[in-house]
């Protein structure tokens, strides 16, 4: 009984992971929101994403910890498999760099988030501690280790490489972006699914990365970034919220509490609010999902 189980929900995610994949390949864009908690997750699913992915600064944030690899792995995996189980649609999961320093350690993670549900993985190729990029090369390694896996487990795996040489590599502008397409290409060519380049915004760069790659872009919700349909047109595959939903949620309740405490009204907490009973449904998985 348990193997059979175990049989169904290895099919099933299988599946959700068949379909994620499509959708990076799909006649439109595909825009995949960031969660940082079950009810957050459910709004999303329930709003009609076919997708949903987790943030890494908004579900840390919410536990108690900065962005970055300071919470314990299993904690982590714990929020993940809350989040993993009250959806229907598929779950890719922001590992950070992996929480580990070596290869092993990293595939060790990737397989936890497995077993909690996820059928995607978003890796960053630098540390948050330091802010320094790791050698290109050992994030291949790990992408190519994390590739094995799925095929081992026969899970197609969506692998979302990241990488920050925008923000961190040496040089000046043009050879920040230079670096950044070297990274990416290098984990496109190790079996990567989609390209992160962390910190792309204007239109004639994200024109640019797109052609030179050749391959799914992903591109992250902030101020300066094209709208949907200006990106569909620039070739963009994938465009994330990050942890913008996180950041909207935090204003509107500071927004809200400036109102009480210096005009004494509610506004802000009623206007488009949802009631008890929506708001208690989001715990637990839509039903015939």
């Amino acid at each position: 009984m348990i193997s059979n189980l175990r049989e169904f929900k290895m099919r099933s995610q299988k599946n959700k992971a068949q379909d994620f994949r499509g959708l990076h390949h799909g006649k439109r864009i595909l825009i995949l929101p960031n969660a940082w908690d079950v009810p957050s997750a459910r709004v999303f699913e329930n709003e009609g994403f076919p997708a949903v992915a987790t943030s890494s600064a908004g579900l840390m944030v919410s536990l108690g910890y900065p962005d970055g690899e300071v919470i314990g792995r299993n904690e982590f995996v714990s929020a993940v498999e809350r989040i993993a189980k009250v959806l229907s649609v598929p779950l890719s999961v922001d590992i950070v760099a992996g929480f580990g320093k070596t290869t092993e350690e990293v595939v060790a993670t990737v397989k936890a988030i497995l077993r909690a549900g996820g059928i995607g993985i978003n890796i960053e190729d630098f540390a948050h501690s330091t802010k320094k990029l790791f050698p290109a090369e050992r994030q291949v390694e790990n992408v190519k280790a994390i590739r094995r896996l799925g095929d081992t487990v026969g899970v197609p795996l969506v692998i979302n490489a990241r990488t920050d040489a925008l923000r961190f590599a040496s040089g000046d502008e043009e050879a920040k972006f230079e670096e950044a397409v070297r990274r990416a290409s290098a984990y496109r060519d190790a079996g990567a699914d989609c390209v992160y380049p962390m910190g792309l915004t204007e239109a004639v760069s994200i024109k640019r990365f797109v052609k030179e790659l050749d391959f799914p872009v992903n591109v992250m919700v902030r101020k300066g970034l094209p709208p949907v349909s200006s990106l569909e047109r620039l070739g963009v595959a994938r465009v994330s919220f990050g942890p913008s939903a996180s950041y909207a949620a935090m204003g509107l309740l500071k927004r809200a509490s400036k109102e009480v405490l210096e005009k004494g009204t509610y506004q802000n907490l009623v206007d488009g609010a949802i009631a008890f009973d929506e708001l208690n449904s989001l715990a637990t998985p839509r039903q015939g999902s």
